[in-house]
């Protein structure tokens, strides 16, 4: 059997696109060039792999049992090439990071990463959580930054720091929440009063859970793509959300009428922590990495925290 890591690429992007024509072009090969590269491979691993129709293909039964021995052994590739790497002292690191914390995190992550090793090759990715635990994976990240806990086998995480979360909204609407109730609560806030990211975000999720309200109840509206945008909306009027506090001083200077609360304690919360494969070997680059997010994030809260109550209305006195 000899086979090369080029045909298995090319058969990858064949099972991806169910088209020749398709998968040439992601390949940047031409339509015959494929072709003969996967009836090469065929011919290496014994069994057609693909069922040839007019317009598409489909996965033959073999092809369906060898795709995920094929996808292991290019992640396995992958990680050897970036070992190799490393050793020559040109490493690289593919890290992923979530929407609500990317923005936030990456501007003094990637300072400091850079100002240890001018060298690294750094590949960020901004995805949502289950497309970073399915990259994770595959092998396609090295480690990636999301709320914890991660429930998903063959993966492990490291606790980095905790994000509190604020409420945020107009003045108006808060002064007259505060009206209303003395010491404003997650659970105080009503379906109606709230909006949040999209469905998808873990961020909805977690606001959902600590408000004590079911992603069906009436009047929850989830349209808002981005931390950014949802600031303007609430900032407008347009309900209140849960704003953590790694998104806050950004997110209050790019937007001036956006006023924050904070809650009595024990304060909603959610844990960021950093994930890898529990097969990855644990080299000093990972432990280098908690050491340089956990620095970068613990800064960030710790100054929203003793940040002193200004006209955007914050209580921001520190908490234990």
């Amino acid at each position: 059997m000899n086979f090369t890591l080029r045909q298995l690429r090319y058969f990858i992007a064949l099972a991806e696109q169910r088209n020749f024509g398709r998968a040439a072009e992601v390949c940047h090969v031409s339509q015959p060039a494929l072709s003969v590269q996967i009836r090469a491979l065929e011919d290496c691993v014994g069994g057609r792999l693909v069922e040839r129709r007019a317009r598409d293909v489909v996965l033959t039964p073999f092809g369906r049992t060898v795709l995920p021995l094929v996808q292991q052994v290019l992640a396995d590739a992958e990680r050897l090439d970036r070992f190799a790497q490393a050793q020559a002292g040109e490493g690289t690191l593919s890290l992923g990071l979530i929407p609500t914390m990317a923005p936030y995190l990456l501007p003094g992550v990637l300072a400091e990463l850079r100002a240890r090793n001018l060298s690294l090759k750094i590949h960020v990715r901004e995805a949502r959580t289950e497309q970073l635990l399915a990259a994770l994976n595959k092998g396609e990240l090295d480690a990636a930054v999301l709320a914890l806990p991660v429930a998903q086998a063959g993966l492990t995480a490291v606790e980095l720091f905790e994000d509190r979360f604020l409420l945020a909204g107009s003045a108006a609407r808060l002064e007259r929440l505060q009206l209303e109730t003395a010491r404003v609560r997650p659970t105080d806030l009503q379906p109606a009063q709230l909006m949040l990211l999209e469905d998808g975000h873990c961020l909805t999720d977690q606001a959902l859970e600590v408000c004590g309200h079911d992603r069906n109840a009436a009047g929850i509206n989830m349209g808002a793509s981005s931390l950014g945008t949802l600031s303007r909306l609430v900032a407008a009027g347009f309900g209140m959300t849960l704003m953590p506090e790694l998104a806050a001083r950004a997110e209050a200077a790019a937007v001036p009428d956006l006023c924050l609360h904070r809650f009595p304690t024990p304060e909603p919360r959610r844990i960021v922590g950093l994930a890898r494969r529990i097969s990855t070997y644990r080299e000093s680059w990972f432990d280098d990495l908690v050491a340089v997010i956990r620095s970068v994030g613990q800064e960030i809260v710790t100054a929203e925290r003793g940040a002193e109550a200004g006209p955007s209305a914050r209580e921001d006195s520190q908490r234990a």
